[in-house]
């Protein structure tokens, strides 16, 4: 065989000595401005006698086809979205720019060398979108190929076939998304969930899952919320790799707005910030010498944990007994360590949820559900106090039951005489000691006969 004949086409050179690029109009020495030439290959050769373009026009035509590929990716309008814009220090919180880095260096990987899948997950204005449209411009630069996508709009494209105009049938779209090297589906879950869409979505992943095509999704949504088929699908660990990015909506941060509208970040510690473990008085000349002793073995227990913040944490006792200083000691603790954490009692967590469906709200039902349920570390104080709706046992429930799954560092704060009036779905994995402490503070409430210590701000009760 000729070597010529392994060779790519654009590296086939004329026989003639090598001559510059022509700069400005000057004539290329090579087609003469014809802009065409044929190679000097042996008669054979699949290019013999064809005219192929000139190496000066290669730029011009590499440029066409980048702006094909950015055209039919999708990807026009998300340019700016690269690796190297990424912000992975935009918070000031250590875990947070570990997050984002792990994120965007597996993201730069699987640009270079995409095999199986990645599933991005996280609330609205984690980055998904933008690591995964720099996942796609970065191989868009490189002339490869991509097919960036939002799922609403492959459905709107998909059904877009069918009207007598369209100039591509229904099964050269749907096979064009099926078959493209690459895949990034932005947006899993927001698209209407009809059974016509369901069915086509499955129809498209499962074709890829099988043939192991590399493909990037994002979602805002949790594996137990998508259709079954798909999750069972995602949670294969052979094949697709998940990348949480449990990290707050970073316009917000960004444009230094506050959630809430009341001058109080959703789930800050600013109220609490003065409720240390230091703080903490062990009431020593109120209590008996042994109830003082438990109360002190109950505080390094919570600070202990505050450490190294692992599964969930029940602090259990009469009002006034100190459970939200307690609760609020260890949440400042691991925030101070770099943590996100998230600080909300439960009748205004309930409050806020429901504020959702005002018309003016500026923040969705679904955005501050998945707020609180992903939350690095969460805590939930006064539980029980809430009204004992279903609506809200419901809420409740299903933020419980993702954290209890997914094992998230979770401290609840609870009045005895409460625990009655729990749900008995919550009180069932409450028990579970391979997964809750529970922790009694059973110490009279507190009765204010001792004098704060000095430089901390009093507080106007304990729960």
């Amino acid at each position: 065989m000729n070597d010529t004949d392994t060779k790519p086409d654009q590296d086939i050179l004329l026989t003639s000595s090598p001559a510059p690029e022509p700069q400005g109009d000057e004539e290329c020495p090579y087609c003469h401005g014809v802009g065409a030439i044929r190679l000097d290959v042996p008669v054979g050769h699949r290019l013999f006698g064809k005219a192929v373009p000139c190496r000066c026009k290669r730029q011009s035509i590499q440029q066409k086809r980048l702006a094909q590929l950015r055209k039919i990716s999708n990807l026009e309008h998300l340019q700016h979205m690269t690796f190297d814009a990424f912000r992975t220090d935009p918070y000031e919180s250590a875990e947070i720019s570990w997050i984002l880095e792990e994120a965007l260096r597996t993201a730069r990987s699987f640009a270079e060398n995409p095999s199986g899948w990645l599933i991005f997950t996280g609330s609205y204005g984690s980055g998904k979108t933008h690591l995964a449209a720099a996942l796609a411009n970065y191989r868009v630069e490189r002339g490869l190929p991509v097919l960036f996508v939002v799922a609403p709009d492959l459905l709107d494209h998909l059904r877009a076939t069918y009207a007598p105009e369209s100039p591509v049938t229904y099964d050269e779209r749907f096979q064009q998304v099926r078959d493209v090297e690459v895949l990034v589906l932005d947006d899993l879950g927001t698209q209407n969930t009809t059974p016509w869409a369901a069915e086509k979505l499955y129809q498209l992943l499962n074709y890829r899952y099988n043939a192991a095509l590399p493909t990037v999704i994002t979602t805002n949504q949790s594996l137990e919320d998508i259709d079954p088929r798909l999750g069972s699908r995602f949670r294969d660990q052979n094949l697709v790799r998940k990348i949480p990015m449990y990290t707050p909506d970073f316009r917000t941060k960004i444009m230094g707005e506050n959630v809430t509208g009341k001058g109080e970040t959703f789930g800050g510690l600013s109220l609490y910030e003065e409720l240390t473990f230091t703080s903490f008085s062990d009431r020593k000349g109120e209590l008996e010498p042994a109830v003082q002793a438990r109360l002190r073995e109950t505080v390094r227990q919570i600070e202990e944990y505050a450490e190294s913040p692992m599964n969930w944490l029940l602090l259990r006792g009469p009002y006034g007994v100190g459970k939200t200083h307690l609760a609020a000691a260890a949440a400042n603790k691991v925030m101070r360590s770099g943590s996100l954490v998230l600080f909300v009692v439960v009748p205004d967590l309930l409050d806020h949820l429901r504020a959702t469906f005002q018309p003016g709200s500026s923040i969705s039902y679904d955005q501050r559900f998945n707020e609180v349920r992903r939350a690095r570390f969460l805590v939930l104080d006064d539980m029980g106090t809430q009204n004992t709706t279903q609506w809200a046992q419901e809420k409740l429930f299903q933020i419980l039951n993702y954290r209890y799954v997914a094992r998230l560092p979770t401290i609840i704060t609870l009045s005895t005489a409460d625990w009655d009036r729990l749900d008995e779905r919550l009180q069932s994995r409450l028990l579970d000691a391979s997964v809750c402490t529970i922790l009694d503070i059973n110490v009279p409430s507190y009765r204010g006969a001792l004098e704060p210590p000095k430089n901390v701000r009093r507080t106007t009760r304990r729960r």
